[in-house]
């Protein structure tokens, strides 16, 4: 656990001038720009994507690539990196990859994103900061997957005593009505529903609707626990969404404000079970899936 994972607007505005300080602002989608008309000075524009995985294979960015692509970004090893995006979904993917896989030492997520700083009356920029590379040498280590659950792994354990499958999707992805969140082009996955199973707690639900917070951590542990995904009702927890940006959010949630460490994430998501040849799936015996995504 990583008591400074989630941090606040008040201590990044007393570190705006520091040196060490880095920000990234992670964008979600290529052509939705929420950067360009303000955001948190010194901030780096970053498709989560081009910093996050491998340039080809579907799979995790290595330490290595890690390496060369922060150090290309004036990020060094010592650093202390800050991350936010819309509503901090892709920031704290960002932290499970870059601190949790990757390795890098110090990385933060910013408590409330840039909604909760221009609520607190912190300004914004269009000041695009000049970046100087600096060099991060090659770490000695292979990525650290032990947070990574797996399709096989899953599916060899469906029903297992102890296990419990969380999916951080909407209500309607969950029950099959949608493969993505409404009201984007419906599209990620060849089927609709969700793994046998899987008990439903959307990640949105974590954070203030008003401010993009962090919920208080009672709260967030009555949501775990109505879903008997706590360590002492669950010994084994598996999350994924879409994409498991959102499931991401279900680890952080539950390692660094509950201090919980028995959650795991299945990456391949509902990207790769929906659309995966002879897996089983359920969805809401009422609900009729539309023809096709």
């Amino acid at each position: 656990m990583d008591a400074n994972a989630l941090t606040t607007g008040a201590w990044l505005e007393e570190h705006l001038d520091d040196p060490n300080v880095r920000i990234i602002q992670l964008m979600h989608e290529p052509d939705i720009d929420d950067y360009t008309d303000g955001h948190i000075r010194g901030a780096i524009r970053v498709f989560w994507k081009d910093l996050l995985w491998d340039t080809f294979d579907r799979e995790f960015a290595t330490p290595a690539q890690l390496a060369e692509r922060l150090g290309a970004l004036g990020i060094g090893p010592h650093t202390t990196l800050v991350l936010y995006s819309g509503r901090n979904h892709y920031a704290m993917y960002g932290y499970w990859i870059i601190r949790e896989l990757g390795g890098h030492a110090d990385v933060r997520v910013l408590d409330g994103s840039k909604k909760r700083w221009t609520m607190d009356g912190r300004p914004l920029t269009t000041d695009v900061p000049v970046i100087t590379p600096v060099d991060y040498p090659v770490p000695d280590r292979a990525r650290d997957d032990s947070s990574r659950a797996y399709r096989d792994e899953i599916l060899a354990g469906l029903g297992r005593e102890g296990r419990v499958l969380i999916d951080a999707r909407t209500p309607e992805e969950h029950q099959g009505t949608r493969v993505k969140p409404a009201p984007s082009f419906d599209h990620g996955a060849e089927r609709y529903g969700h793994i046998p199973g899987a008990r439903n707690l959307h990640a949105r639900d974590l954070l203030d609707p008003n401010d993009f917070t962090m919920k208080p951590r009672e709260e967030l542990e009555r949501m775990f626990r109505a879903i008997g995904a706590a360590p002492d009702q669950a010994t084994d927890a598996i999350a994924y969404c879409r994409l498991s940006h959102r499931a991401s959010s279900i680890r952080f949630a539950a390692r660094h404000v509950l201090g919980w460490d028995h959650i795991r994430v299945y990456d391949g998501s509902w990207t790769e079970w929906g659309s995966s040849v002879g897996l089983p799936i359920e969805r809401d015996p009422e609900v009729v899936p539309p023809p096709g995504p």
